[in-house]
């Protein structure tokens, strides 16, 4: 017994719905995988990042942290965000406005030793940028701690 064209057309907007549906789910799991999540150094020590696990850190550089290394190009730091300090390591050329007491967004990994290791830095052309998560705080250089205003 064939099919009424009635039937056909529901069983065919089915199997359309079904695909977009699949495809919607493929590529909500590949973007995952490619998100970038925003943590703060305290963040990441409470919630733990897996070692690899593609990451934005943003917090403040710490002062007296800041130190080239022999290759030339490559500069380690500590961030902070007044409650907890990450060792960080960056290769490449460093936005102008990075410097100790500035704040910083850095894109990268933690390695398995827990130092994340950036592979961009994101720094604002306005030398008062501060993360979100840290406005209304200041950073003391003498004492590395950063306070509520």
């Amino acid at each position: 017994m064939a099919m009424k064209k009635k039937h056909q057309r529901l069983v065919l907007a089915l199997i359309a719905l079904v695909a977009v549906i699949g495809a919607g789910l493929l590529a909500a799991s590949a973007l995952k995988d490619e998100a970038a999540y925003f943590y703060t150094p305290e963040d990441a020590k409470v919630k733990g990042v897996e070692p690899g696990k593609a990451i934005r850190l943003g917090g403040m550089v710490v002062g007296g942290s800041l130190k080239k290394q022999a290759d030339g190009v490559t500069i380690a730091f500590d961030v902070t965000d007044g409650k907890a300090v990450v060792p960080a390591r960056f290769t490449g050329i460093a936005p102008d406005l990075f410097r100790e007491g500035s704040g910083v967004v850095a894109e990268g990994s933690f390695d398995r030793n827990g130092t994340f290791i950036a592979t961009n830095l994101l720094a604002k052309h306005d030398e008062r940028y501060m993360p979100r998560e840290l406005e209304g705080m200041t950073y003391n250089a003498t004492s590395h701690e950063m306070k509520a205003q």
